[in-house]
């Protein structure tokens, strides 16, 4: 580890630091439905497009209204690009010619992107038109990020009282949560897309193409010749990281210097990642009229992330032992672009999986046991650190529910959260959401290690083997999309049964958290008492910390204990004999 390696580290902190204050009140204005600065502009868009739902910002959904839009409209995206990549071979803009996509990966694909995954079986170049990476996966892009945001918005007013429109109130007369294609379609037209409009013009400008002009043909040196793939990856890198979504235009991903030219774009790409997330934790403390509620849920968040970091630095810059008794000393740079260098390669992997990106710079196959445990862990935990658009929030109050609990049971009193009751109904639907995410990853990694068709996939026997196919699932069912890299996914198995676990991990944590908002908003703010256990300090950031690691951590240990930590200590066995 060196000091500059730190000190970009810090750097980027502080740059996500800054942003949390602003981005967050300038969210909350939006997600209230108060007057922006891009307000003239887009809400006669904003209203056009609401004539066209038939709906209004006036009306209010009860959270089974929601969650059934919510549901339908993610269906019918999932069908429309499933049928976009099935036809891709007749449909405009291919230049480069490219053929349908067989059955099972279209499967994958579509519920990929749709879930805000972005898990990829194919390479991009080589697989897929101009007209499926824009109208398919840059739009679900847009679309899924913008529904991990009003599902985290619908939960916030569950704890603030507010519906989002003129009451709480609906046209049932039930207590509501929003409306879902209004908190939908702010968050795209007001937050990701002007934000996504800069980013693109700052990506070509670094050297990001961004044309619907054919593949380049070039000559080598020696005369041989080669293609070289183009098309629009600016915008599509926009919003893949602004919308944790991580599928990238090329197959290399971030590691690509058409995708990140340099360090200047792998900070801003960092800092993308990392800005709506840690902004949702200041837009909870606004609506809550409470802004340290919000900073102490981001400190929890904090510890946990500069923790991980520091392991993973620490890991790859001590490098592998076996290459230093051959002579070579120094970090491990396998996998890593040497313009990155260790450290902003460690740090992008644990933002990538901390915030259910799934971008990479590195090969994170190519790390240290341990450096690639810490990635893994990451996502097991729910990615609660700062994680997804929106999903990184609604993530992590499902712990503050059962941290809450907890709580309450030490002291003998009912267990409340900013004056509402967390009662045995609330406790069910966070059990049920958080026990999804090992029930996707560890069923399905345990089938897979006992079928002969599954085991031929893996690139590497022992340990390692297992962790390729533990991480696989695991970044399924987390909507994460990263990969060891060794692991074969595009066959019928992996195509099909990783879909599926990515349809566990997102719809299975939506339901029950949408139920959670909708049990709470019908419930009277109590005030708080002499008793009332304080959520704004660092008595209740420990115990949300500790709570993360034990309830979400300890289920997946002896799994992990077969993967990187058995590699771990043969790689410290080889040193020591």
């Amino acid at each position: 580890m060196t000091l500059n390696g730190w000190l970009q580290i810090l750097v980027f902190c502080g740059i996500v630091l800054v942003l949390v204050k602003p981005l967050g009140a300038y969210m909350t204005r939006v997600f209230s439905g108060e007057r922006t600065i891009l307000s003239p502009v887009l809400v006669p868009i904003e209203r056009g497009l609401y004539a066209l739902a038939g709906t209004s910002e006036r009306e209010s959904q009860h959270w089974t209204a929601y969650a059934f839009a919510l549901l339908m409209f993610n269906l019918f995206g999932t069908l429309v690009l499933y049928l976009l990549l099935r036809f891709q071979d007749i449909l405009p803009l291919n230049p480069a010619g490219m053929a349908a996509v067989p059955p099972e990966l279209s499967f994958n694909t579509a519920v990929s992107f749709v879930s805000n995954t972005n898990w990829q079986n194919y390479g991009g170049e080589s697989t897929m038109s101009y007209l499926t990476q824009m109208a398919g996966f840059t739009v679900q892009n847009f679309l899924s990020a913008a529904t991990g945001m009003a599902i985290a918005i619908g939960l916030i007013r569950a704890f603030s009282g507010a519906s989002g429109t003129s009451g709480t109130v609906g046209l049932s007369g039930k207590k509501t949560i929003g409306n879902f294609w209004v908190d939908m379609a702010r968050g795209t037209l007001y937050v990701l897309l002007p934000a996504c409009i800069l980013l693109t013009l700052v990506y070509v400008w670094l050297g990001v193409p961004q044309t619907f002009g054919p593949y380049v043909e070039a000559t080598t040196i020696e005369g041989a010749r080669q293609t070289i793939a183009v098309g629009p990856v600016a915008s599509q890198l926009a919003i893949k990281m602004l919308g944790t979504n991580g599928g990238g235009f090329f197959n290399a991903n971030s590691a690509h210097p058409f995708e990140n030219p340099d360090n200047i774009s792998n900070m801003i790409q960092m800092v993308s990642i990392f800005a709506i997330g840690a902004a949702f934790t200041n837009v909870f403390g606004r609506m809550v009229g409470n802004q340290r509620q919000g900073w102490a849920i981001l400190a929890a968040m904090g510890l946990l992330f500069i923790t991980g970091v520091g392991v993973v630095y620490w890991a790859e810059a001590s490098g592998n032992p076996f290459m230093h008794q051959l002579g070579l000393m120094g970090g491990n740079m396998e996998g890593k672009e040497t313009r990155f260098g260790i450290a902003m390669s460690s740090l992008f992997a644990v933002i990538t999986t901390a915030a259910s990106c799934g971008a990479v710079n590195a090969m994170h196959g190519s790390f240290t046991a341990l450096g690639g445990l810490i990635p893994l862990i990451n996502m097991q935990l729910g990615e609660v650190i700062v994680g997804g658009v929106g999903a990184g929030f609604y993530g992590i109050v499902l712990f503050i529910i059962i941290a809450i609990f907890v709580a309450g049971l030490m002291v003998g009193r009912t267990p409340e959260y900013l004056g509402k009751k967390i009662e045995a109904k609330e406790m069910k639907m966070a059990v049920l959401a958080i026990l999804c995410l090992p029930l996707a990853m560890l069923i399905f990694t345990a089938i897979a290690t006992v079928l002969p068709s599954a085991v031929a996939s893996i690139g590497t026997a022992g340990p390692h083997g297992f962790s390729e196919i533990l991480y696989a699932y695991t970044s399924a069912a987390a909507n994460n999309g990263s990969a060891f890299g060794g692991l074969t996914g595009n066959t019928p198995w992996y195509n099909v049964t990783l879909g599926l676990s990515m349809l566990m991990g997102r719809f299975l944590v939506i339901i029950p958290a949408l139920a959670i908002a909708g049990s709470l908003i019908a419930k009277k703010t109590v005030p708080a008492s002499a008793g009332t256990f304080p959520t704004d300090g660092p008595l209740f950031v420990g115990l949300l910390v500790g709570t993360i690691l034990i309830v979400g951590g300890l289920t997946f240990m002896p799994a992990l204990a077969l993967g990187p930590v058995v590699e771990h200590l043969v790689m410290i066995a080889g040193q020591t004999f």
